[in-house]
This record gives structure tokens, sequence and C-alpha cells, in this order.
């Protein structure tokens, strides 16, 4: 759309050839200035960022808006320190950056090797968005929305709705073509797609995926693999199984409908049938 500029990111695990640039990233020019929405998985990927910003306008760099905790979304900060923006996350993200940053560092640096991760560093939010407290950004002629929830992808997750075009950037509320990940509740997940599925979208940029994609139709594909881990998970647990066999049988017929299902499968099971166990 008019003014909105997204890099998709590839779907592979963070690697000494992508630097992280595994997630979908980009920003919105205003009159104003601009608001970046992710930086993606090192101080190299943000550094790239910040230069296809300057490519598109002379315009000041307002604010750098991380959808969410994970290193692919938010690594590449650094880069725009010398800008000054408003760094903007959940109100939860500072605690979760502070609490995971030295470890996705460490890993970072094993991933893509130690001279390669220079510069990165976890850069906190100098503002934060409160559940139920949505946060306008006037960046000239067009308003962003900064939106909240409660647990879902994880339990710092935020999407930037763009008003002049009806975009919503998801971040990684939803995947596509690429498996989701869970690092929070699938219940919660579930409860924040029906309630974006009530909101006035246009379409939306999905933190891994294409581009752009039309909404509701983005994340159906999420959905049904969503009901796929819960409808197979609940008959195990009702009659006593263990995680085992939730691993080995559910959720075996989506494989060839996503990218990494055999990296991110089991792991998905595993969290599921834990939440689901204490229903």
């Amino acid at each position: 759309a008019e003014g909105i500029f997204v890099h998709t990111g590839s779907h592979q695990d963070t690697n000494r050839e992508n630097h992280g640039d595994i997630a979908n990233i980009g920003f919105v020019v205003g009159d104003r200035g601009v608001a970046v929405v992710d930086t993606g998985g090192s101080a190299r990927l943000g550094q790239r960022l910040r230069e296809a910003v300057k490519s598109v306008t002379d315009l000041p760099i307002l604010y750098v808006i991380n959808t969410h905790v994970h290193p692919d979304h938010i690594f590449g900060n650094a880069a725009f320190a010398r800008d000054e923006p408003e760094y903007i996350g959940h109100v939860k993200l500072p605690r979760q950056m502070a609490a995971r940053g030295d470890y996705y560092l460490t890993r970072l640096n094993e991933f893509i090797g130690e001279g390669q991760a220079e510069g990165t560093k976890v850069v906190l939010p100098t503002r934060t968005v409160a559940i139920g407290k949505p946060v306008e950004l006037d960046i000239g002629g067009r308003v962003l929305i900064l939106i909240a929830y409660p647990q879902a992808h994880t339990n710092n997750d935020l999407t930037v709705m763009d008003l002049k075009t009806g975009t919503l950037w998801t971040g990684d509320l939803v995947f596509m073509e690429r498996i989701p990940s869970m690092d929070g509740s699938i219940l919660g997940w579930k409860k924040v797609l029906e309630r974006l599925r009530e909101m006035k979208i246009t379409k939306v940029i999905p933190g891994h995926g294409p581009a752009s994609a039309p909404w509701p139709a983005a994340q159906d594909a999420q959905s049904r693999y969503f009901d796929v881990l819960i409808e197979g998970i609940r008959p195990i647990i009702q009659r006593g199984g263990a995680i085992p066999e939730a691993v080995a049988a559910v959720g075996k017929g989506e494989a060839d409908k996503w990218a990494l299902f055999d990296d991110y499968n089991p792991g998905n099971v595993t969290k599921t049938f834990t939440e689901l166990e204490w229903e």
C-alpha cells in the first residue's frame, strides 16, 4: 500500500547465510516522519533497513516499534540509535527483553558467527503500550494505532494498524507458509485471532509469509492448524495418554502445508499438551 514498505524474511532458522533475515520487517512513511515496524535479526539487518528508509525519504525516523520479543524482530534496533526515535513495545516487552536478551545474543553468535553479530544488542522500549489502552501515533497525514494483547503467540504481542489504508502489521500473531511457533498460549492466541477477525482490516502484513495478504483469509491455515492440534491432543489427555504419544501422532496431516514443520510441530504439540492438561 502507498507509503508502506515491507521486506520479507526467508522461511529458515537464523544461520550464517541469512544473518537472521527470517521475519517480515519494514516501515510506514507519513508527511512528518517514519515509523519502523520490527528491525530484523541482527544489527547488520537493521542497518540495511535503515538504508532502505533513507533511500525512500529524508524525513526523520520518529518511531521504532517492536511487535514482540523474538530476536528476528528486535535485534536490528541498535542500528537506529543515531536517529533517537521513540522505541515502542508492549508493556511486558521490557521485562522479556531483559530476561532473554543475553541468551538470545549468545545464540545469535553461535548461529551466524562471532564477528557477524557485531553491534547487535538489546535496545529496550522507551515507551510501552498497555493492554486495553491503544496508542495513536500521528506521523503526518496518517495515524497508526498500536494495540497490546493478552497472552497469545507470546505474552507481549503488539499490532500496528495504518488507518489510512486499513493495513494491519500483525507481528507473529499471523504466520503464513512458515509453521507457527508457540511461545504463549494456544487458547489465548485463538481468542486474539477471533478479535482480529472482528476488526475492520483490509489486509495484513504477517510476521512470516508474503508481504501482505487479504483478511481474514490470511489466518485460515493457521487457525485450522491450531484446531488440528487441540482436537488431536484433547482425546489423548482424556484417556490418560502422555506427551510422547501426542508428539508422534498429532498434526502429521499438516506436514506438507508448512515450511519447517518437522522443526516446530513437536514443540507446538508439547506446549499445547501442557496447556490443555490444565483446562
